[in-house]
């Protein structure tokens, strides 16, 4: 079904934007991961709105229960329930958006498809869905780096609207990034990029941007062809997310640019035996297989599609009509969008890692 990722680590995540709850359902969790219900509140921390100034001002704790699957600070094996309460849901917000649709929207394909919609706050379309994919990332991490004790996944703004930051994958680091409210790894964005997000705001509009990651440690082998290949499941996870519109990794667009000289990889055995690249213009995957290096890729995040100035739209009466944008919402994305990006990555790289194992062994 549509709201289950995975093959072997594989999480199911459920609710809706202004319901009772929202959550997740882990299945194929290894048993002895030893977790807490602090490292999964950390990550959902960092995604939760209300966090500063220049995100949606909602108020919500995000606080997480576990209620299975986790006993005496380990994984028992079992399906894991996460589950976090709606606690500042204001549904009367929404009244305008029963019968209208809001511009670039799931609201009118939602209809097309279901014939039923939940227009309050988006429902089944929002991002506070990504709450159960935040929290089961926290699993498929720690199970990773059980059998990688160095693997990381990082990711950080690179660009929003105009403003590009400047920030080398192979050197920037958590503390960099979680130092300012943007999320950026270079500091001589961060208060122009702030700048910008409360001039759009203040206009009532929004801007989108582009959010870069890498993945470090990643064992050599991830990934299957051919509809398998590792960039292709990254690609899937990535533009599943709200509002993603893009994805490339390594080169990307930049490769067609450059020819095969230019762009391949020379081989060459580092001081520890291994087989590395010199450039890694592959982004850490060739042939759809992880090759050791950092995979390095980036998504790219549309404006968001809710904005408090007027819009010609249609009723689901088919009638042409107005719609303004009420409630509370991101003029910018991107800043809550880096720990999403992250939990995708974490929850592809460990289904495959398990996959791998199974398949082939080791790891």
């Amino acid at each position: 079904m549509s709201s289950i990722w995975g093959q072997l680590f594989r999480v199911s995540t459920w609710g809706e934007s202004h319901g009772g709850g929202v959550g997740v359902v882990v299945d194929g969790c290894p048993p002895r991961i030893p977790v807490t219900q602090e490292e999964i509140q950390h990550e959902l921390d960092r995604r939760r709105p209300g966090q500063s100034e220049i995100v949606t001002p909602r108020k919500e704790a995000d606080e997480c229960e576990i209620l299975s699957g986790v006993f005496e600070g380990q994984t028992l094996g079992s399906p894991i329930s996460i589950m976090v309460r709606n606690k500042d849901a204001r549904a009367s917000a929404y009244d305008e958006m029963r019968e209208k649709y809001r511009p670039s929207h799931a609201d009118y394909t939602y209809d097309a498809k279901y014939g039923i919609r939940n227009w309050q706050g988006g429902g089944r379309a929002s991002a506070r869905e990504t709450i159960g994919r935040v929290a089961g990332a926290v699993l498929a991490r720690k199970v990773v780096q059980a059998a990688s004790p160095d693997y990381q996944v990082l990711a950080w703004v690179k660009s929003i609207y105009n403003l590009n930051a400047d920030v080398d994958p192979a050197t920037v680091t958590s503390e960099m990034v979680e130092s300012n409210i943007v999320r950026t790894g270079d500091p001589n964005a961060v208060e122009p990029m702030i700048d910008l997000i409360k001039k759009i705001r203040g206009e009532g509009n929004s801007v989108g941007g582009v959010i870069e990651c890498v993945v470090r440690s990643c064992p050599p082998g991830l990934g299957a062809p051919v509809f398998d290949k590792l960039e292709a499941e990254l690609a899937k996870a990535m533009l599943s997310l709200p509002a993603t519109k893009g994805f490339e990794i390594g080169s990307g667009f930049g490769g067609t640019l450059m020819t095969g000289a230019e762009h391949n990889d020379p081989f060459y055995i580092d001081e520890a035996g291994r087989v590395r690249t010199s450039k890694n213009d592959s982004g850490g995957v060739q042939g759809g297989i992880s090759n050791g290096e950092d995979i390095v890729f980036r998504v790219a995040f549309k404006p968001t599609a809710t904005i408090m100035t007027s819009q010609k739209t249609v009723s689901s009466s088919k009638e042409d009509t107005e719609l303004t944008g009420r409630g509370r919402h991101d003029a910018c994305v991107l800043p809550r969008a880096v720990p999403m990006v992250e939990a995708m990555a974490h929850l592809v790289i460990g289904d495959h890692l398990l996959r791998q194992r199974a398949q082939c062994g080791g790891v």
